[in-house]
């Protein structure tokens, strides 16, 4: 993006030397249509600058936790510059609706992004200011924590996500060795992480309370702009994955345990092929990994290949796991370079390969969206992000023959795939309607959040691993869950996105070229459209009624059963 406002050789330093420019955009007078888009492209560039200064800080914080002077740079953003900056955009967004020229604001888009900004000034409080400065502190603590542990396992010392690649291991011994030395790693902080979980519970609900909200749950569904449903069609999606997902995994279960010739399936024994092969390894290394992404998103579309490859030209791309290496992975959208960023720690396993083409989805949609005015039409809810990463899984799943020697391996890791498709509803379910409980009942105790979990678990958890002498284990198994300490109830999208992902997969299956040029439609119109409407520019609806689920499961469960 070329700088037409924001002076081109300015750095975010300091809030003394970035006020001017807001304090520019307040006092502008605006007196036609026209002064007030030349306005808002304005802001947008700002508001491009500063938010990948502050990317940036974060993505650097996020690849080596360890680094004091990184967090204290994200720290000092979050101190020092964003409480100063919230007051002075609350102001900002008002300018923009006392306008009397907003009525001109005719092209696509911006009735969304208006309604934004309305509910973005009928949320915000000067008084919560400190308080999400405070909650940001507090969210970081949680990747410190997880980025600091670690296990000694033959003489190495090793990541818990390395770790895992043990939990494929087909000498039950060793699984269940390298199992019980992670469980016990995690035990070590299961404290520290309830305590930081209850200081943010604590905070959230204040800062809902401010806002005049009776509490955190439906404070923050506002806050995440959920237009398009209710909470009460959460709680129907809960019941719904209950009903027709939840028996899907338990039969599933049942067949690996008689594959296995287990008379007692134990939580070692369920990333373990039920054929006694080894895992699945798509590469040998993170340059590996990029050459065969690239390849497999050629076979796709080459713009999606070119993605890639264009940022791994910039250098966007950090993706082996190492020690003081913040845990999971992301894609973060750059938004003055409009290349993005992915982070993720892979380890030579078939779930990296996943995670890979799940955040090169949301890379594409990045690239997808780079012509759209405003930043805020680049910055689509979650409910649309996921669905650019979740239907990239699926559908480049037709493609991975790249990574993949033998027909066996590729049907393998096609199962595997919808294996996982199918574990996620419950899991997502789960976490939502526990975080519904939370925040419900901010004042409960620990012991009453462990027994909510456990009477989860009991409704979306399988019955057939047995966690007897392990209840310890599975009662604190939410710990590790990042959603529920970084980004409160942004989960659930993931399930919606998931159906939709479902659906715009089968259909690829029945026209490949079709489906491709739906899904870059879609995500082309980032948010300039509502989600509904965005799925259907996808070709597929957004719907999570029981029925739908259940056309969308028996669609999964039928090519489940063809590889």
């Amino acid at each position: 993006m070329k700088r037409h406002f924001v002076k081109p050789d300015f750095t975010v330093t300091n809030w003394d030397l970035l006020k001017p420019y807001f304090e520019g955009l307040q006092n502008r007078v605006i007196n036609s249509a026209a002064e007030l888009e030349a306005w808002l492209k304005d802001y947008s560039e700002l508001s491009a600058v500063v938010s990948e200064d502050m990317a940036w800080r974060y993505i650097k914080m996020t690849c080596d936790t360890a680094n004091t002077q990184l967090r204290d740079s994200y720290n000092d953003f979050v101190q020092n510059i964003e409480p100063h900056m919230a007051p002075l955009s609350n102001d900002l967004n008002k300018k923009i609706m006392d306008s009397a020229f907003k009525g001109s604001l005719t092209k696509t888009g911006y009735d969304i992004y208006l309604r934004g900004i309305k509910n973005s000034i009928d949320l915000f409080r000067e008084e919560n200011i400190p308080l999400n400065t405070k909650l940001q502190e507090l969210e970081q603590q949680f990747g410190e924590i997880n980025g600091a542990q670690s296990i000694d396992y033959k003489g190495e010392k090793m990541t818990l996500q390395k770790a895992g690649v043990f939990l494929k291991d087909l000498d039950r011994k060793v699984r269940e060795e390298v199992y019980t030395k992670v469980q016990d790693r995690r035990s070590q902080d299961e404290t520290a992480l309830n305590e930081l979980f209850t200081q943010l519970i604590d905070l959230r609900n204040q800062v809902a309370l401010n806002a005049g909200f009776k509490n955190f749950r439906d404070y923050k569904h506002q806050s995440l702009a959920r237009f398009d449903y209710s909470v009460q069609d959460c709680l129907n999606f809960h019941e719904a994955v209950k009903l027709h997902a939840v028996p899907l995994i338990n039969e599933h279960d049942k067949q690996r345990k008689q594959k296995l010739k287990l008379d007692d399936y134990r939580p070692w024994d369920t990333s373990v092929d039920e054929e006694a092969l080894p895992p699945l390894k798509p590469f040998a290394n993170a340059q590996e990994l990029i050459d065969r992404t690239i390849a497999c998103f050629n076979k796709l579309d080459p713009f999606f290949g070119e993605c890639i490859n264009t940022m791994q030209k910039m250098k966007r791309l950090d993706l082996d796991s190492r020690l003081g290496k913040a845990p999971g992975g992301y894609q973060y959208p750059l938004y003055e370079t409009d290349v993005p960023f992915i982070f993720m720690n892979s380890v030579g396993l078939h779930r990296d390969l996943v995670t890979m083409v799940h955040e090169g989805g949301h890379a594409i949609h990045s690239f997808l969206d780079f012509d759209l005015d405003l930043v805020d039409f680049k910055s689509p809810p979650s409910e649309v992000a996921e669905l650019a990463s979740m239907s990239m899984e699926l559908m480049s799943m037709e493609h991975w023959d790249v990574f993949f020697k033998t027909d066996e391996e590729l049907k393998r890791a096609k199962r595997q795939q919808l294996e996982s498709v199918l574990d996620a509803l419950p899991w997502i379910a789960a976490i939502d309607k526990f975080q519904h409980w939370i925040y419900l009942n901010p004042k409960h105790t620990v012991t009453e959040r462990y027994e909510e979990w456990q009477k989860i678990m009991a409704d979306f958890g399988s019955s057939v691993i047995n966690y007897k002498g392990l209840e310890s284990n599975l009662k604190r198994r939410w710990q590790v869950q990042l959603h529920l300490y970084e980004v409160p109830f942004y989960y659930i999208e993931y399930g919606f996105a998931q159906l939709g992902a479902i659906a715009v997969w089968r259909n690829y299956k029945r026209d490949p070229k079709k489906g491709v040029e739906a899904y870059k439609k879609a995500l082309a119109l980032g948010y300039t459209k509502s989600i509904p409407q965005i799925y259907e520019a996808a070709g597929i609806k957004f719907d999570f009624s029981p029925a739908y689920i259940k056309e969308l499961m028996d669609f999964v469960k039928a090519e489940y059963e063809k590889i």
